[in-house]
């Protein structure tokens, strides 16, 4: 199975701090399914490192005031773009994030406050029929998985 990744959870240094977030269970991943990695703000064209992004209802606003809103949904629409490309079914996207986080994220005051949300990308993935995971929640796909192989069914596409 090809499932999406954020590639800073790869060890990719495309975080907005020019780091990556290096995850090894989500790297344990890859010995049995293919894993895709995408960076949804370096594809909307933002550079690393970058100042800090927050979701602000439904706009992304930089720390220093710019509206990065049209950079996050560029960046959504290719990460989507590939995961339909490669039939993914699922994503492991990185927790918090204005463009990955999913069900908590942070609350766009700057000051590490979290609200629940979802990230831009992780929205239009789940839009799109796509499972979104956290690398903080990968039991629960695993938990899908083995759901999968003990009922020998096709659960959103994984086998």
């Amino acid at each position: 199975m090809n499932i999406l990744v954020s590639a800073c959870l790869l060890g990719v240094c495309c975080r907005y701090n020019g780091t990556g977030e290096e995850n090894e269970a989500v790297k344990r991943l890859g010995q049995k399914h293919t894993l895709i990695p995408v960076c949804p703000e370096i594809y909307g064209g933002l550079s690393t490192p970058r100042p800090p992004a927050e979701r602000v209802g439904d706009r992304v606003m930089a720390k220093d005031g710019t509206d990065v809103t049209g950079q996050y949904e560029r960046g959504a629409w290719e990460a989507l773009r590939l995961a339909e490309y490669f039939g993914c079914t699922a994503a492991v996207l990185k927790s918090r994030s204005p463009s990955c986080g999913k069900g908590r994220i942070h609350d766009g005051t700057f000051s590490d406050g979290m609200t629940d949300g979802d990230g831009v990308t992780a929205q239009l993935l789940e839009a799109h029929g796509i499972l979104v995971y956290n690398e903080t929640d990968l039991w629960k796909l695993k938990e899908k998985f083995e759901t999968n192989e003990k009922d020998g069914q096709k659960i959103s596409g994984v086998s």
